[in-house]
């Protein structure tokens, strides 16, 4: 049955809630949850990389799950074409035209599962909906519903028969994110939990789609001052003067670490932005978006830990303003 958000409760217990129902089958991974719903919250689209088993896909269909929309999985391989994924038009001989059959794209949570498996021509279809949320098929553009947001794995390893995902795609998912393995009494948990016949089934929906737009816009009045702001653009600008980086952050990244700060700041139950919410988010907005130069890759150098120690390094705004 499906339950909605009530008048009495707060936009804070409302996420909460969807938190507790995504832990009943993803195990001691609560950080990149909530990080998950940061990115949805300002309606960013999310990659998931990591190694195979760790549950990224079930991650993705616990939280489709809470949220009472259309959800469509993509399976991509070597040989899905663009038409497969944004819809074809076919004639119909009873009325004499052409009819459009919408593909996967046209849901509210489309999962992308092992993206990078996908030829370029396949993924660049994709860009049209996560930039301007519509797609063009045979020269008429159709609306994505609201909200709309892509939620893509992809393995870390195993690269044969992979493409990579260009810079362009790269900038557009909002934050890269990894669930690594659980803690050995998590998994222990885990395995208690997969005694039941479906562990999917046990949850349960907590908020509708249009009540979820809602929650969206509440987030996006977070306040933000402008010494956050600036810090922010500290933050970016350092990635592209550094000696290791040869492609730094673009200013939709300056975009995104602020948008995905104001949601974090409003799950957290503020009407402001703090520097501790763009230091928290730093790391998975900016990192994946980074080109690192030869040098820094041939010595082994990770594009996380560069940004983490950018961060360390820039000074925190000096005054922190609290709106109301």
């Amino acid at each position: 049955m499906t339950k909605s958000v009530n008048l009495t409760d707060s936009p804070q217990a409302v996420l909460e809630r969807i938190v507790y129902q995504v832990e009943k089958v993803i195990v001691g991974k609560r950080e990149v949850i909530e990080k998950l719903l940061v990115a949805l919250l300002c309606g960013g689209h999310v990659l998931l990389e990591d190694v195979p088993g760790v549950g990224k896909t079930m991650l993705v269909r616990a939280l489709a799950r809470t949220i009472d929309s259309s959800f469509k999985r993509i399976q991509c391989t070597p040989d899905l074409l663009p038409s497969d994924l944004t819809g074809v038009s076919v004639y119909n001989q009873r009325s004499g035209e052409f009819e459009f059959r919408p593909g996967p794209l046209l849901a509210h949570i489309v999962l992308a599962d092992e993206l990078n498996r996908a030829s370029p021509r396949t993924q660049a279809a994709m860009l049209e909906a996560m930039e301007e949320k519509r797609v063009t098929v045979d020269g008429t553009t159709y609306p994505l519903p609201e909200p709309f947001f892509i939620l893509a794995t992809q393995n870390p390893v195993d690269f044969e028969g992979t493409f990579s995902l260009p810079e362009a795609q790269l900038d557009r998912f909002m934050v890269k994110l990894r669930l690594g393995y659980p803690d050995p009494l998590d998994e222990v948990e885990m395995l208690n939990r997969m005694e039941e016949p479906f562990p999917l089934a046990q949850i349960r929906t907590v908020v509708l789609q249009e009540e979820f737009v809602s929650l969206q816009k509440e987030a996006r009045a977070v306040h933000v001052d402008d010494t956050i702001k600036q810090y922010i653009v500290q933050l970016t600008t350092a990635t592209r003067t550094h000696p290791d980086v040869s492609l730094g952050a673009s200013p939709r990244a300056s975009v995104a670490l602020m948008r995905a700060s104001q949601a974090q700041a409003f799950l957290k139950g503020r009407s402001y932005v703090i520097p501790d919410d763009v230091k928290e988010l730093a790391v998975p907005v900016l990192a994946h978006r980074l080109t690192l130069a030869p040098s820094a890759l041939l010595s082994g150098r990770q594009a996380e830990a560069l940004v983490a120690s950018v961060v360390a390094g820039a000074p925190l705004p000096v005054r922190r303003h609290v709106a109301g």
